[in-house]
């Protein structure tokens, strides 16, 4: 099952209901959850959950008690939204941060003001860069403490991790900015960082190449796709279990290419998928495991449906049992 953000958490805190939605879902095998910031300038959003203090980590055991006493395993997604952030949906005195003081484009909801713009991010120093790598090595070990069978970096859809990666959001000069090899420093230092802290058994991470989602302005094709090689290739050195990869039609089957030739971990396929399409890509190679996002929204039985072929809308035939047997041999890792 792939992270979708559902805003539940009162206070930044997970909720009873939480547990009781992640367990009804607990057939997909492998959960990741919604998206959960190691620091509260992280949070970004109204209502959605962290890890980095006891209460938290005390609400995520209840989902992940609920979660494992039906048989699966859960990963928690890291996500630190940067500079996609209204003040109105942060902590008093906390501001959002970024690589640079460049503003995201477009609007933001907030419970007290309705839609605002996003906030103007103050640009991090190298002090706060530390300061972060530190906070997101604390929430992983925060995870494992509330039960999470490993975490997933969100290195996606716009959010910090990304907006380090992007030269139209990050206007550094020093050792976090300017070439490929500098702009992803900073992500290849927390994913050493986690994986040093909690096992790169326990530590995956998502990406989402060519995404212009959360004001992402493209940039060089080439330079993209030779951003998300180079990181591949770092990545694999790491051990990390599994890169996460969200599809979208912009992505050139050459990227998926350089992906897969240089990471020899596992690779999971996301976002659009059919059951149809993904037995294919299991069959193919193309991908190890693939993951549903949206399909186990309304229905937290998709993967009985999909065994039946009881879905409504037209999607294939079951996923094969190459799926299972790989999730497994991939969680039996983990234990």
């Amino acid at each position: 099952m792939a992270p979708v953000s559902r805003s539940r958490a009162i206070g930044n805190i997970p909720t009873p209901v939480m547990a009781t939605y992640y367990a009804q879902r607990s057939g997909a095998g492998l959960i990741v959850t919604e998206g959960t910031s190691p620091s509260p300038e992280g949070l970004g959003y109204p209502r959605i959950p962290g890890i980095y203090c006891e209460a938290q980590v005390a609400g995520w055991k209840k989902v992940t008690d609920a979660v494992h006493q039906n048989g699966s395993k859960i990963f928690l997604q890291l996500m630190h939204t940067g500079r996609i952030a209204n003040v109105a949906n942060l902590p008093d005195g906390i501001q959002p941060v970024g690589p640079s003081d460049i503003k995201a484009a477009g609007e933001i909801f907030t419970d007290s003001f309705g839609m605002q713009e996003h906030s103007i991010p103050v640009a991090l120093t190298l002090e706060g860069i530390s300061r972060v790598i530190g906070d997101f090595i604390k929430a992983s070990e925060n995870a494992i403490l509330a039960g999470f069978d490993g975490v997933e970096l969100h290195g996606a859809n716009g959010y910090l991790l990304e907006q380090f990666l992007n030269p139209n959001v990050n206007n550094r000069t020093d050792q976090y900015g300017g070439n490929i090899e500098n702009r992803s420093r900073l992500l290849i230092e927390i994913v050493e960082g986690i994986s040093a802290a909690i096992g790169p058994d326990k530590t995956g991470i998502r990406f989402s190449p060519f995404s212009q989602l959360c004001g992402q302005s493209p940039y060089c094709k080439d330079e993209v796709h030779q951003t998300y090689a180079y990181l591949s290739e770092e990545l694999d050195k790491t051990g990390i279990v599994y890169i996460h990869i969200s599809c979208n039609p912009d992505i050139p089957e050459k990227t998926y290419q350089a992906i897969r030739k240089a990471f020899h971990h596992t690779i999971i396929i996301s976002n659009g998928l059919t059951a149809e399409t993904a037995e294919a890509m299991l069959q193919d190679q193309s991908a190890d495991l693939v993951a549903f996002g949206r399909s186990f929204l309304a229905n937290p039985d998709f993967i009985k449906r999909i065994e039946k072929n009881g879905l409504c809308n037209g999607e294939g035939p079951g996923i094969c049992p190459l799926q299972k047997e790989y999730t497994d041999n991939l969680l039996n890792k983990s234990k």
